[in-house]
C-alpha cells in the first residue's frame, strides 16, 4: 500500500472512521456516513468474509497512522518480539512515532501535517533537530518546535487550539513554550481508537 495523497475525507468514508481525527472530517462523515462513489450507499450490504473483515481492520489502522504496508508489517513483526500483550505493544510502537507524537501534542492538526512538519526540520528532540517521521520517541524525551518555526501561521493556530483541549494523558504539553514531554507509554484504555487490534493479529497470523 503506497502512501496516500488524495482526499482524506473520501478515504475516511471508505474506511468508516475519522482517519484525520479532526472535527472537519467528522462533520463530513456525519453528513455522509457511507462509502464515496455512485454506489457507495449500496456497498457492504452482504456479509463480508472473515478475511475481508481482518484486512479492512489492518487497512484502517495503517491508514490512520499514515504508513505503507512494508513499514506497518515490519513494526508488527517487531512487536511480536517484545514482551507484553501483542496488540497493546503494537499500538504503543505506533504511538511512539515522532510524527504521531507531534500530532498528539497539538503542534500539527493532522498526522499528515505532522509528517511534513517533521520532514522539513521544524521539530527538535531533546534539543536536536530530527527530520525522520518514523523516529521512535522514548519516555522522557522532550519534543520542541524549533524557535524559527514558532511564528508560522498554522503553528500559532494549532497551539491556540491546543490550549482549549486536554492533551493526551501520557504526555505533558506546554503551549507557551511550544514544547512537550513524552512521559509514559499509553495504556490501551488511553487510546480511543475505533480498531480491533486482535483482528490485525489474526490477519498477520493466518
Amino acid at each position: 500500500m503506497g502512501r496516500f495523497s488524495g482526499s482524506i475525507v473520501k478515504q475516511s468514508r471508505r474506511e468508516g472512521i475519522n482517519l484525520a481525527e479532526t472535527e472537519k472530517v467528522q462533520k463530513y462523515l456525519d453528513r455522509r456516513p457511507y462509502a464515496p462513489g455512485q454506489h457507495g450507499q449500496r456497498r457492504g450490504r452482504g456479509r463480508p468474509s472473515d478475511y475481508s473483515v481482518r484486512l479492512r481492520e489492518k487497512q484502517k489502522l495503517a491508514r490512520l497512522y499514515g504508513m505503507n504496508e512494508k513499514q506497518f508489517r515490519n513494526l508488527f513483526e517487531e512487536a511480536t518480539r517484545q514482551p507484553g500483550v501483542l496488540g497493546t505493544v503494537f499500538l504503543q510502537l505506533l504511538e511512539r512515532r515522532l510524527d504521531n507524537v507531534v500530532f498528539r501534542m497539538g503542534f500539527a492538526s493532522t498526522r499528515r501535517q505532522a509528517r511534513q512538519f517533521v520532514g522539513h526540520g521544524h521539530i527538535l528532540v531533546n534539543g536536536k533537530k530530527v527530520d525522520i517521521p518514523s523516529y521512535r520517541v522514548k519516555i522522557g524525551d522532550e519534543i520542541t518546535v524549533a524557535e524559527k518555526s514558532r511564528s508560522m501561521g498554522f503553528v500559532q493556530e494549532n497551539m491556540e487550539a491546543m490550549k482549549r483541549r486536554r492533551p493526551s494523558p501520557w504526555m505533558e504539553v506546554n503551549a507557551e513554550t511550544f514544547s512537550g514531554t513524552f512521559s509514559r507509554l499509553p495504556a490501551r484504555e488511553d487510546l480511543a481508537l475505533p480498531i480491533n487490534e486482535n483482528f490485525i493479529i489474526e490477519y498477520y497470523s493466518r
